[in-house]
């Protein structure tokens, strides 16, 4: 919200100068995001008039003025604006003065006595982008007729006003006006305010058109009235144009400047249409399927998708009985658009409910309007008919016309509910002690009503404040009023003491340290992504993706359920940067559906969100280097550097298919636990269907798993050291060449031997083609078993009996026999 001091001081005028005024509506939540005066400093720049303009005898482009700048004597200066002629009003910047820089940062540009063309120039006539009032610099600047000749332009067009930019919450859309505005600092500052005054046009005439309002859950409210004989060529007055200007709108038309400027001071957005261009009467409505509308940017959209039809209400119309005329709450049709043949006018002011805007409904369309900004946040219900008066009045005024009487519908209009704030809970949510009094005093200056039973206060917000729902908005209230720089800024007051660490959990800090010793470098991504990438990564239907119901942009329209593709879209963006080596690691949740998840504190009903911890490798598995040999990553070096990370837990890897894997070098992962493996997540490389579909050169191995149970390491139960000596004994077996040697050490784990310490592979071998051992498709595993008793030396009889009992659970599970 942009408006000026001076705008604002018309309605209140508090005992506060400039950044006095700015401070206390920063406090009191409406941040001043800038504060400038209109025009940057410059000096010695008066009004002056022009008395003679001939061309320059050496340059077409140049003439030479005589100047009476109200000093008594005649300055010669030479000027290249088109636009230069006797009789017209200036700025004129006398010898010395200082002009603003033509750059930010540079440096003031002095005027001094100077020659062009060998014709002597004593001051420079200015233009607006000169004195810095905007980039017009076609031609100097021309004053009003009656501008007093010699007065200082900073006085005379009160330059030295201040622009206010405000920063306004979303809750906050009363303060989308100057009327708001001012009620706001009327109760911050108690100084008294002075609403607008205008008498409401007579009326002079019959007409009326008919509307029909066919959808209440669009329009709550609807108000019109015809004016007839209206000039459209009217000039804006003066003192609009320049409010409008200071509020960052430019002046277009009488009739357009007119609906702006009851928009920005009263906060609700109006339109006009040219009556004759109408075709029949009126209806409000939603949009048809396949309905178009040229709107008055020159853009032409369809206003809902014919495949959508009676599915999806996409956008509100006023329509006539050929079709939309405007695009309700956003922006009017160029059909029916005010033009400098237009005679006679139908004025409008409606109710749109925020509901009806909301949704993204005018950013659909790429761009957005003031009108849906203030709708879709809530516009004042009761002030339509109000606006609708003071508009016409405007018109009548400035344009000429006769109006018709008001035609006021009222459909469906919010009704603001009591909302209960108790005094002991404003004090606990505050930190400060409160009475009925100052409570009592902030409702009374924000206009609110209000009734005491007891210690509570039962208060009826008034029907612009849409933001006054439940109990902490009413005590947001009195902290704003009260003033959040008198609340005591006073510590809290508590026993410190160092809480232990969980010697039993390990922090995911840690992981991202080990990841990134392994060579990871760590990525963050958004918890969104594009649908595509969903369905091909996570093999999900329709009914499994989580969409989100307003998305910022269609590449984050549903919620990721892996975080494989963020990490993919960062692996494509490093290659092609140049990148050849690329390893990634993410910590984050995902999001899938689930129907046992019930609604608790941190969660929703029917959706998990569990963390996962995930990574990517691409490229050569170690960087380029003379004593190794180049070759690409491969699923055992992730594998290698997982359990580098994971360490001191054990997991397991069995071969399994998963829909963004390979289908033949892809596992899922178990975590050893007891007698159960528990599965964690997988790892494999990337689907050779996907890697084409990424535009990969080479496939990365990915992995994903579950962060929880890696976290869990249990706390350490310490053990004697024996005093007696360990043994090693070694079994080498043949086996199926698709038996995993994980099998084997699973066999001889469930025998629960005695004296058994550790079993570790050492040695695989395959034989070649017609060996006499081994078949083609058998392999041989030898495995070292580390063997010890804590009370005594072992013997040969025990060792052999533990080894037989070995053997024996691998010939009995996994068909193996000693080699």
């Amino acid at each position: 919200m942009q408006f000026s001091e001076s705008w604002l001081r018309q309605y209140v005028n508090p005992s506060l100068d400039s950044d006095a005024l700015g401070h206390a509506m920063t406090m009191a939540g409406l941040e001043v995001e800038k504060q400038h005066s209109v025009a940057p400093a410059f000096t010695k720049i008066v009004i002056a008039q022009i008395l003679s303009a001939e061309q320059h005898p050496d340059a077409d482009r140049l003439r030479v003025c005589k100047v009476d700048a109200g000093t008594g004597q005649e300055l010669q200066i030479v000027c290249g604006a088109p636009n230069a002629r006797a009789g017209i009003k200036i700025p004129c910047a006398m010898v010395g003065a200082e002009l603003p820089p033509a750059e930010a940062g540079g440096k003031p540009f002095m005027i001094k006595v100077g020659k062009l063309r060998g014709v002597e120039s004593q001051g420079m006539l200015c233009s607006g982008r000169e004195l810095g009032l905007g980039d017009d610099h076609e031609g100097i600047l021309e004053l009003s007729a009656d501008a007093p000749v010699g007065k200082d332009i900073r006085e005379y067009l009160d330059l030295d006003d201040q622009i206010f930019v405000i920063k306004l919450t979303p809750n906050k859309a009363d303060c989308l006006s100057l009327m708001g505005m001012a009620r706001e600092v009327s109760a911050i500052t108690g100084a008294a305010l002075c609403a607008p005054k205008w008498t409401p046009p007579a009326v002079s005439i019959e007409d009326k058109r008919k509307v029909t309002v066919e959808n209440k859950e669009l329009c709550g409210r609807f108000a019109g009235r015809v004016i007839r004989g209206v000039n459209p060529q009217a000039k804006t007055p003066e003192w609009i144009v320049q409010r409008l200007a200071r509020a960052g709108q430019r002046s277009i038309s009488a009739m357009v400047d007119l609906s702006n400027y009851v928009m920005l001071e009263m906060g609700q957005p109006t339109h006009v249409f040219d009556i004759d261009k109408l075709n029949g009467d009126i209806a409000v409505r939603w949009a048809k399927a396949g309905e178009t509308l040229e709107l008055l940017n020159g853009q032409t959209v369809t206003l809902q998708d014919p495949d959508t039809a009676g599915k999806l209400q996409d956008a509100g119309v006023v329509a006539d009985q050929s079709g939309p005329v405007a695009l309700a709450g956003i922006m009017g049709g160029n059909h029916c658009a005010v033009t400098d043949d237009t005679k006679n006018v139908y004025v409008e002011a409606a109710y749109w409910l925020p509901s009806a805007v909301q949704g993204g409904r005018a950013r659909r369309f790429n761009f957005s309007t003031d009108a849906a900004h203030r709708f879709e946040r809530g516009v004042d219900p009761q002030n339509t008919v109000n606006c609708l008066e003071y508009l016409s009045a405007l018109i009548i005024e400035v344009c000429g016309g006769q109006a018709g009487p008001v035609d006021d519908q009222v459909l469906n209009v919010p009704e603001r509910k009591p909302v209960k704030m108790r005094l002991a809970r404003a004090e606990k949510v505050i930190g400060i002690p409160l009475t009925k009094e100052v409570v009592g005093d902030v409702f009374k200056r924000l206009g609110f009503e209000f009734k005491q039973e007891g210690d509570a206060f039962i208060v009826t917000p008034p029907s612009y404040r849409f933001d006054i729902e439940i109990e902490e908005d009413l005590i947001e209230e009195v902290a704003r009023m009260y003033g959040f720089e008198n609340i005591p800024d006073q510590p809290p007051v508590a026993s410190l003491k160092m809480s232990a660490k969980a010697e039993a959990k390990r922090g995911v800090h840690l992981l991202r340290q080990r990841l990134a010793l392994q060579g990871y470098q760590e990525a963050v991504n958004f918890g969104f992504t594009d649908i595509e990438s969903e369905k091909r990564l996570a093999g999900a239907t329709e009914k499994d993706i989580s969409a989100v119901l307003n998305p910022i942009a269609s590449q984050y329209g549903v919620m990721r359920s892996n975080l494989w593709g963020g990490l993919l879209n960062n692996l494509k963006a490093n290659l092609n940067r140049g990148a050849g080596r690329v390893r990634l690691f993410e910590t984050g949740r995902v999001f899938k559906r689930d129907v046992n998840v019930q609604e608790e504190a941190g969660k929703v009903a029917g959706f998990s969100q569990p963390q996962k911890i995930g990574g990517l490798a691409y490229g050569s598995f170690v960087p380029e280097q003379w004593a190794s040999a180049t070759r690409a990553v491969d699923f055992f070096d992730v594998k290698g550097d997982l359990e580098r990370v994971l360490d001191p837990l054990h997991f397991v890897t069995e071969a399994a298919q998963h829909p963004a894997l390979h289908p033949g070098r892809s596992a899922q992962v178990f975590l050893k636990a007891g007698k159960n493996n528990i599965s964690i997540g997988w790892i494999g490389e990337l689907h050779p269907g996907l890697q084409q579909a990424y535009e990969l050169p080479q496939a990365p191995v990915l992995f994903e798993l579950d962060l929880e149970p890696i976290r869990e390491l249990g706390l350490p139960v310490p053990e004697e050291l024996s005093k007696f000596p360990a043994v090693q004994r070694d079994l080498a077996v043949v086996v199926k060449q698709s038996v995993s040697a994980q099998l084997l050490l699973d066999a001889m784990a469930a025998s629960k031997q005695n004296f058994v310490r550790a079993i570790e592979l050492f040695d695989e071998f395959k034989p070649k083609s017609g060996s006499a051992s081994m078949a083609d498709d058998e392999k041989s595993l030898a495995f070292r078993v580390t063997l010890l008793n804590p009370q005594e030396t072992l013997q040969d009889p025990q060792i052999d009996a533990v080894m037989a009992a070995l053997l024996g659970a691998v010939e009995k599970k996994c068909a193996a026999r000693l080699r």
